[in-house]
């Protein structure tokens, strides 16, 4: 299956790039048709907010996680935050062009990455922010990094969580080349929580608002999950 995807990267880059993202939409949507058994949970949700700026935040824990939401997403204007290293790849660039993103270089203060997102938020767009800032590589959540709450808090947004199961089997991370993943047949869930707002900040919580509000945010995510897949926010 990798080796489909890179002979397919390598000959439709001399294509015009609307031709490419055609075809490389009929591809994914080829293999995740054959691979991908996908249940959508509460997604009258995300139709009800059609139209309103909102931040989606969910788990990660595969690069099939992006194409999936976004065909979810499709109609709501949603834009993924994504890390510029997966640009540097001929598969998952090809896989980019076809998703809307704001890339963003990670740990840093990316700050025409961050207006660029208040942006499309303050004309009417969605965003999505994998808030643990990288795949999982134990298929359970891990510590989230805390930019999302600079996005969350400058906007201010509603945020919706959305717990995220079985892309760990569908496509399994290749630590050493994204390029080289394949596709396998696996159950998918996609759980929608309820909106909600970050927690006021006071002269009570000042010190330890930003680790009280990533606590509460990745638990509104983690309990949509079955415990396994929980981790760190048990």
């Amino acid at each position: 299956m990798s080796l489909i995807l890179n002979i397919f990267a390598k000959t439709t880059s001399i294509l015009p790039k609307s031709t490419r993202i055609k075809l490389t939409e009929k591809l994914i949507d080829k293999f995740l048709d054959k691979y991908a058994k996908v249940k959508v949970i509460n997604e009258d949700i995300i139709t009800s907010r059609r139209g309103m700026p909102t931040i989606y935040i969910g788990n990660h824990l595969s690069n099939a996680d992006g194409v999936i939401l976004n065909k979810l997403l499709k109609d709501n204007d949603v834009a993924f935050i994504a890390g510029v290293k997966l640009s540097k790849n001929i598969v998952t660039n090809l896989v980019l062009e076809t998703v809307n993103t704001i890339q963003i270089t990670p740990n840093t203060a990316d700050k025409q990455a961050i207006k660029r997102a208040i942006n499309h938020l303050n004309n009417g767009g969605s965003l999505f922010i994998f808030p643990e800032g990288t795949r999982s590589r134990t298929g359970s959540m891990i510590p989230a990094k805390k930019g999302f709450l600079l996005i969350a808090k400058m906007a201010k947004a509603d945020l919706v969580p959305m717990g995220i199961e079985g892309t760990e089997k569908l496509l399994p991370i290749n630590t050493e080349d994204m390029g080289k993943e394949s596709f396998n047949y696996s159950d998918i869930n996609i759980i929608i929580g309820k909106p909600f707002k970050l927690p006021a900040k006071t002269k009570e919580n000042k010190e330890t608002w930003t680790e009280f509000s990533t606590e509460y945010s990745m638990k509104k995510i983690a309990e949509l999950l079955n415990p396994k897949y929980r981790g760190v926010y048990k």
